[in-house]
């Protein structure tokens, strides 16, 4: 099995790509090891000391370490712990219901607004950064505001704010003139 890297927008993260598929659907964002109780692969990555948090996508695992933290250390243990894993035919997840961040379905009683805003978000949002390590969810629309939920290489990242303020801000503002400002929440 040959497992390829990607460095991220964020220096915290690297992006491990596996070449075998890691989520069937949705997402999984884990910040600890009690959150990731729910995941096999992230229970034994958190085994790692100075991991903070794992970002499980669809082909791509995201890892991020705390600032203390060496990657030239890091990087050994990670790769042979994602190796080990799939090698033996562990399962990813114990169930996929438990996934935390499924693709957000349009709501009927969703207004034409904010089914636009998820529309934009899910074709050309999420795709964008799913190839930084990362994952944008939709929160919410309120008083001309977008709110979202930044997932993997995006939570933390120095350029996440310049990300929605200059790129996703000014996209959706401009197919949808209603929109007034995003921002991100926790």
């Amino acid at each position: 099995m040959f497992i390829q890297t990607e460095a991220t927008p964020n220096p915290l993260t690297l992006k491990f790509i596996p070449g075998v598929p890691v989520m069937a659907s949705g997402t999984a964002f884990l910040t600890s090891a009690e959150d990731a109780k729910i995941s096999p692969l992230a229970k034994e990555l958190f085994t790692i000391d100075s991991i903070t948090a794992i970002f499980l996508g669809s082909d791509f695992i995201t890892v991020t370490k705390a600032e203390s933290g060496s990657w030239e250390t890091l990087k050994p243990a990670i790769l042979t712990t994602i190796m080990d894993h799939f090698v033996a035919g562990k399962p990813v997840m114990l169930s996929a219901e438990q996934s935390t961040g499924a693709k957000e379905s349009a709501n009927e009683s969703d207004s034409e607004i904010v089914k636009q805003i998820r529309e934009l978000i899910e074709t050309r949002v999420r795709p964008a950064v799913a190839q930084d390590g990362g994952d944008i969810i939709f929160r919410g629309f309120e008083d001309g505001i977008v709110q979202l939920e930044l997932h993997g290489s995006c939570s933390g990242c120095p350029s996440s704010t310049i990300t929605l303020k200059n790129g996703i801000e000014n996209m959706l503002k401009h197919y949808i003139p209603e929109i007034i400002a995003v921002e991100a929440v926790a």
